[in-house]
């Protein structure tokens, strides 16, 4: 079974299309797990309306705003499946996003995979623009540039054990994990190069304000002990291949 993660605060907008797009996943052995982080607006109603509909939608709805990280290690410690998704509540996935993942993992045997994506604004009009990934990553290659989309993730729930996702309002803690794993815990992750992520981009996410996830980028470098010289070479790296990457969605 796949656990898929969904942090949602004030994510009424979107979260809609996010949740019916895990529902019209092709393949149906999954448990939804919606960690609503103290939302002020209409989103524990939609949850709550959308798990009345399909018992294998869960959700938990935290006391205070602990933020994305926590959240996501909440739904990682109460998931009960082998594999873990994560699906941020603004994004959405193809029909066969979960299917061709496990099924590619059954026959390369690999425990960390991601996909390509494809984009859409905040009206969830498609842009013209898809992210092509690689067969395969390595770590060193990964600091160069973060191609790899959380909600795009299909991982072994072992590979996360040792690495929380932290720091949220300071580096790209979903970055920092993928380098940490690819470091510690298997030399590859194996890309599927479709979009079947469609991942919406929006002016007020981290990834949206680029000064910001630059310094964020810079600093998930240094959180993993990375010496000054070389972590400013990786994020030389990373600059030109990000200012090629949304020159491309402009």
């Amino acid at each position: 079974m796949i656990s898929i993660i969904m942090p949602a605060y004030n994510a009424a907008l979107y979260i809609k299309e996010a949740i019916t797009s895990v529902l019209n996943q092709t393949y149906q052995d999954w448990e939804l797990i919606i960690i609503d982080d103290h939302s002020t607006d209409e989103t524990t109603q939609l949850i709550e309306h959308f798990s009345e509909m399909d018992s294998r939608i869960l959700y938990i709805i935290n006391k205070t705003n602990l933020g994305v990280a926590a959240a996501r290690n909440k739904g990682i410690s109460i998931a009960t499946g082998e594999w873990i998704a994560f699906l941020d509540s603004d994004d959405c996935w193809h029909p066969e996003k979960l299917k061709k993942q496990i099924d590619f993992a059954e026959s390369h045997q690999g425990g960390f995979i991601f996909s390509g994506s494809s984009f859409m604004d905040e009206s969830s009009t498609p842009l013209d623009y898809y992210l092509t990934v690689p067969e395969a990553i390595t770590y060193k290659e990964l600091l160069k540039q973060n191609i790899i989309s959380c909600s795009s993730v299909l991982i072994r729930k072992t590979l996360l054990k040792n690495h929380p996702m932290e720091h949220a309002s300071k580096m790209h803690e979903d970055f920092a994990v993928w380098l940490q794993i690819l470091r510690y815990e298997t030399d590859f992750a194996y890309g599927i190069n479709e979009p079947l992520l469609i991942y919406r981009i929006s002016s007020t996410s981290k990834s949206g304000n680029k000064i910001k996830a630059g310094l964020m980028t810079f600093r998930v470098y240094r959180y993993l002990g990375i010496h000054f010289v070389p972590a400013f070479y990786y994020w030389i790296c990373y600059f030109i291949r990000s200012v090629k990457k949304y020159s491309r969605l402009l």
